[in-house]
C-alpha cells in the first residue's frame, strides 16, 4: 500500500492508502476523490482523470506513453507534469506520492 495526497484545486488535502497494483486513478474512484470522474473506467480512452504530478514525484512516476500523450490533448490546462491518473500503477515506491487536480475538473 501507498499513500496517495490529492490536492483540490482550492489546497484542500485528502490522503489516502492505495493497493499496490491499483492505479492513482482507483485509488481516488474508491475512495471518492471530488474531480476525478474516470469516465472511461481506466482504458486511457478519455481525459476525466487528469492530474498533476507533483514535481518530486515526477521522475519515480515515470513518461507518459504514446497513447496517454493523445488523450492528455482532450485535457485541459495540460502542463509539462499532467499525467492521466489511470496511467499511474500504484507502487511501494509512490509511498507520499502527491498529485493536484486541476480547476477545470471540480
Amino acid at each position: 500500500m501507498a499513500k496517495i495526497t490529492y490536492i483540490q484545486p482550492d489546497g484542500t488535502e485528502q490522503a489516502i492508502e492505495a493497493k499496490t497494483g491499483w492505479s492513482v486513478m482507483e485509488g481516488a474512484v474508491k475512495n471518492r476523490i471530488r474531480g476525478i470522474d474516470a469516465d472511461c473506467g481506466g482504458a486511457c480512452a478519455c481525459a476525466t482523470c487528469h492530474v498533476y504530478v507533483d514535481e518530486a514525484w515526477r521522475e519515480k512516476t515515470g513518461k507518459p506513453s504514446a497513447m496517454e500523450e493523445s488523450m492528455l490533448d482532450f485535457a485541459e490546462d495540460v502542463e509539462p507534469n499532467s499525467r492521466l491518473s489511470c496511467q499511474i500503477k500504484v507502487t511501494d515506491a509512490l509511498e507520499g506520492l502527491i498529485v493536484r487536480l486541476p480547476e477545470s475538473q471540480r
